[in-house]
């Protein structure tokens, strides 16, 4: 069988979680009216594997990890934390998670040391072995010269750090990390990248969301490719790149009747995909860089200005496109 589960429009097997996983999770459906968010989603993570969970927003990754947090209501499926049956009343699975929201959820009036040191009482630890696990998480995060400042003094990428640091404070088997880089700088993001990368090799379950290739890539030991609520393939990175490894990427800057421009593309031969975005035309293709000036008679043709024209080696974009027709930034 191949390691690769993919579901485009049908339901596949996929590969059954290993004994003893951090997080087993079959099935998962969640509605809202008429809307269904979540639609079959399978998947697993073992001890010390970090696994992403890769789409764009609204795709359904946040609505997922919130029912895998007991936050959230599911309307079917199943949830194993370390064994354990998750739910919105449980508690035993819950103490299990550590879970860092894409909303800082820290207090501005409080220090960071006041701010973990609550935190901490809400999971249960007093005494010494609060006070040295206030102490090590800062210091984890970057953040042990800063512990008696204010929140409210601090950048954005230092909230984000330290609510990392908030969700590592009881050790938990399991860290789940929703988009945790959205609207940091370079400097703050390449740090919180690190500390992920340090925490499976730790031995630490973590999942990981996110709308950014990159960070999957240089994170995630499996992928979940998730559009419009389910999972439509699954694997490493390079069994992911695999499936379009045939195929180049053309990104096209455009102005003009961008649609009747992929009209035409897709009648040309090694054309595989075209579609639009802003001012942008995305194309999987076969040998792109013969392909080019049909590509720019199509767009004569079309009374389409092209741009800037860019080749792409095959990426988990181009595994995007391929399965779902869009491009992964929309």
């Amino acid at each position: 069988m191949s390691a690769i589960a993919v579901e485009v429009g049908r339901k596949e097997h996929r590969r059954t979680a290993p004994e003893g996983a951090a997080l087993e999770c079959a099935h998962l459906t969640r509605r809202f009216g008429e809307r269904t968010a979540v639609d079959d989603v399978t998947f697993h993570v073992g001890m010390g594997e970090t696994y992403g969970l890769l789409g764009p927003n609204g795709a359904g990754k946040t609505t997922t990890i919130r029912m895998v947090c007991g936050l959230l209501r599911r309307d079917e499926g199943t949830i194993l934390v370390a064994g354990r049956p998750q739910s919105e009343r449980s508690t035993d699975a819950k103490a299990l998670v550590g879970y860092v929201p894409q909303d800082v959820a820290l207090y501005p009036d409080l220090t960071a040391a006041e701010n973990l040191r609550f935190f901490g009482r809400l999971y249960g630890l007093r005494g010494r072995r609060l006070a040295g696990r206030v102490d090590a998480v800062l210091e984890l995060v970057g953040l042990g010269d800063r512990r008696h400042d204010r929140v409210e003094s601090y950048s954005g990428g230092m909230r984000r750090r330290l609510n990392i640091g908030a969700g590592l404070l009881h050790e938990p088997t399991l860290l789940v990390l929703d988009e945790p880089t959205v609207g940091v700088d370079p400097q703050s993001r390449h740090a919180i990248l690190e500390s992920v990368q340090s925490f499976g090799a730790a031995g630490m379950a973590v999942l990981y969301t996110t709308h950014y290739m990159e960070e999957a890539q240089r994170l995630c030991d499996r992928i979940g490719i998730m559009d419009r609520g389910r999972i439509v393939a699954e694997g490493t990175h390079r069994e992911l790149v695999a499936t379009v490894a045939e195929h180049d990427r053309i990104e096209l800057g455009a102005d003009g009747d961008l649609e009747a421009f992929c009209r035409r593309l897709r009648s040309v031969a090694g054309v595989v995909e075209a579609t639009t975005a802003t001012g942008q035309v995305h194309l999987l293709a076969r040998d792109a860089r013969w392909l080019l000036p049909a590509v720019l008679d199509a767009a004569a043709a079309a009374s389409v200005t092209v741009n800037s024209v860019e080749v792409v080696e095959p990426d988990l974009e181009a595994v995007f496109l391929h399965l779902t027709g869009t491009a992964l930034r929309e």
